[in-house]
């Protein structure tokens, strides 16, 4: 395979290349093209015999930002289908972010093989048989016994003696709240 010079307007950016290169990454990229064009030689975008690009996708795309008109690629016109997509994935392991939206229709198997943490997709889950369940009376049982709690709010003066209390009855196994509640009943019936 051989190096050659080529129009920018020559080669077709990959619709299905899943590693996307963007923000303050991609205005990374495009500095560092036109800071040092020679990498381009160095480095060629790697084509099929369509010109679609396999490798240098992000590169092509920040060369045309920067106004590059040409670029050094590679034809590389003798692999197979899976072969270009094994390239694509293998080109690519090392920057950018997944487009997990086109790699869901890539064949997951040859992706892990290939270097790629494949992302898992929870199965949906279907809620629909809540319709019909008393799930108000299933939350009331399931919370039956189940101690909640209640915020008591003291005057700065009081709130250390107030801690202090509560941690010695914790401390002593009794129930505060039950304390509380019956401190609470006797007050009103003084009422």
């Amino acid at each position: 395979m051989k190096t050659i010079k080529i129009s920018t307007n020559k080669i077709k950016l990959n619709a299905d290349n899943p590693r996307i290169i963007k923000d303050e990454k991609f205005a990374k990229l495009v500095q560092s093209v036109k800071g040092f064009p020679s990498m381009l030689e160095i480095r060629p975008i790697v084509v099929n015999s369509d010109m679609v690009v396999l490798g240098g996708n992000m590169r092509l795309k920040a060369c045309i930002e920067a106004g590059i008109k040409e670029v050094s690629i590679i034809i590389a016109d003798k692999l197979t289908k899976e072969q270009q997509q094994e390239f694509i994935i293998k080109d690519n392991i090392s920057g950018g972010e997944w487009d997990w939206d086109l790699l869901k229709s890539w064949d997951s198997e040859n992706l892990g093989d290939w270097g790629v943490e494949v992302l898992q997709f929870a199965p949906a889950v279907d809620y629909s048989i809540l319709d019909n369940e008393d799930v108000e009376a299933q939350l009331s049982n399931m919370t039956s016994g189940v101690k909640k709690a209640i915020q008591i709010e003291f005057d700065a003066e009081h709130y250390e003696e107030a801690y202090k209390l509560v941690k010695f009855w914790r401390d002593q196994k009794a129930y505060v709240g039950a304390m509380i509640i019956e401190y609470l009943k006797d007050q009103k019936k003084k009422l």
